[in-house]
């Protein structure tokens, strides 16, 4: 499974220039955790680095100037860091899986002549074959959607000359991404390689009052951004995993403290009801009735049980709504989902609840703070030599963080 090494943002609200992990341009850093985890007070840009994943992804499934409007962003105006008038940026700097020679992606978003936001430039690079370090070198390289492409899964830019696998480019809509087109092209494998797994992240934007809505009944493969259609995907993994399918809700069930077993139903107007039996009561409790926390962890739950998982999972504040208690079990949950299979997901989340930190190890752990100026900072917790002591010695993290030692130090 693909990862995320390393993640750059320039000129995003607060994140004037912030960087978690490893870089082409910063190999001394070391690469981000399968399972990452942002932390920090209320204010300092969590939220902010929650929506620049999501931004990245909007701008694929719909356009740049789409994107800078949608989420209640409220335009590439109140986006740009205040002040600035250079373009947005950001990096990913990724493996498609360990061994494989890493890549990156830059893209810079800028307003046209017109006030409208259009792709200023694209660039997708990779060391040859051959190397295992140097410098990488352009495969896709475009500037206001003219450029150069190489085709194949070995071809990049070379010093001098021409390659016959390379080819011009100019792109007639330049608020779409030149890898949404490139990227269906059969001649492009690693463009369509990066595309595919751009589109593939999932971010949560979960709320309680969707899942209790009643869908329509019909099978539903994945769990989609809002759970409004977790009885959906429960019906699918009963009708394509029918042999495991108890086991799966029997082993959610059990986690959940109350909850004895969990079932769907279909009503005479053909909509799907999620069941809920509790153990002390003899009639079961649907979905409209259960508490904010219990459909929050049981969407968790169900999402990590998907069978063909999502590259990239991202979720801010999972401890909205959740008993405290419930909290250092739900990381221990998330971070075995993203490293105990083969084709596990990568986990991104942000937080300000220590209960919920005291499963992470420091390494897995950046504090994002917001300095005199009004932009954010990021560090690794790790970097921290005291606090590594004392985890070293027993101390749990989130402790350390509530009594002020990862401000402090």
């Amino acid at each position: 499974m693909a990862i995320i090494e390393g993640f750059r943002v320039q000129n995003y609200r607060a994140l004037r220039d912030v960087t978690l992990g490893k870089l082409s341009s910063q190999q001394d850093g070391e690469p981000l955790t399968p399972f990452t985890v942002v932390i920090g007070k209320n204010g300092v840009g969590k939220s902010t680095l929650f929506d620049a994943f999501g931004f990245v992804a909007d701008c694929l499934s719909h356009d740049v100037e789409t994107a800078c409007d949608m989420k209640q962003r409220g335009g590439f105006d109140r986006l740009r860091s205040k002040g600035r008038m250079d373009p947005i940026r950001f990096e990913i700097y990724y493996r498609e899986a360990t061994g494989e020679r890493p890549m990156t992606y830059e893209l810079a978003i800028a307003l046209d002549d017109s006030g409208r936001p259009f792709v200023e430039s694209e660039l997708l690079k990779q060391r040859r074959k051959e190397e295992k370090h140097g410098r990488p070198y352009p495969f896709l390289r475009l500037h206001h959607g003219k450029g150069m492409v190489w085709a194949g899964e070995e071809a990049v830019e070379t010093e001098g000359g021409e390659d016959p696998l390379q080819a011009s480019v100019e792109l007639t809509d330049l608020r779409q991404l030149g890898i949404a087109t490139l990227g269906t092209l059969k001649e492009h494998p690693r463009i369509k390689q990066f595309r595919d797994f751009l589109k593939g992240w999932y971010l949560s934007y979960f709320y309680p009052d969707a899942a209790r809505s009643l869908p329509s009944a019909g099978p539903q493969k994945h769990l989609n951004s809002h759970g409004d259609n977790i009885g959906n995907v429960v019906q699918y993994m009963e009708r394509e995993h029918g042999n495991r399918f108890k086991l799966i809700l029997d082993r959610i069930a059990a986690k959940i403290p109350g909850i004895k077993s969990i079932d769907t139903k279909s009503t005479l107007d053909n909509r799907l009801v999620l069941r809920f039996n509790d153990s002390a009561f003899d009639d079961p409790f649907y979905a409209p009735q259960m508490s904010d926390g219990t459909l929050k962890i049981f969407a968790y739950l169900l999402l990590m049980e998907d069978p063909d998982p999502p590259p990239f999972i991202c979720i801010e504040e999972p401890e909205n709504g959740l008993y405290h208690k419930l909290l250092e079990t739900l990381a221990q949950e998330l971070r075995a989902h993203a490293t105990g299979k083969r084709n596990a997901p990568q986990i991104f989340v942000t937080t300000h609840q220590p209960y919920f930190v005291d499963a992470l190890s420091p390494a897995e752990v950046w504090i994002l703070d917001k300095g005199k100026d009004g932009y954010s900072t990021v560090r690794r917790v790790s970097d921290l030599e005291v606090v590594r002591n004392l985890v070293e010695e027993g101390l749990p993290l989130g402790g350390l963080w509530y009594s002020d030692y990862l401000e402090a130090t």
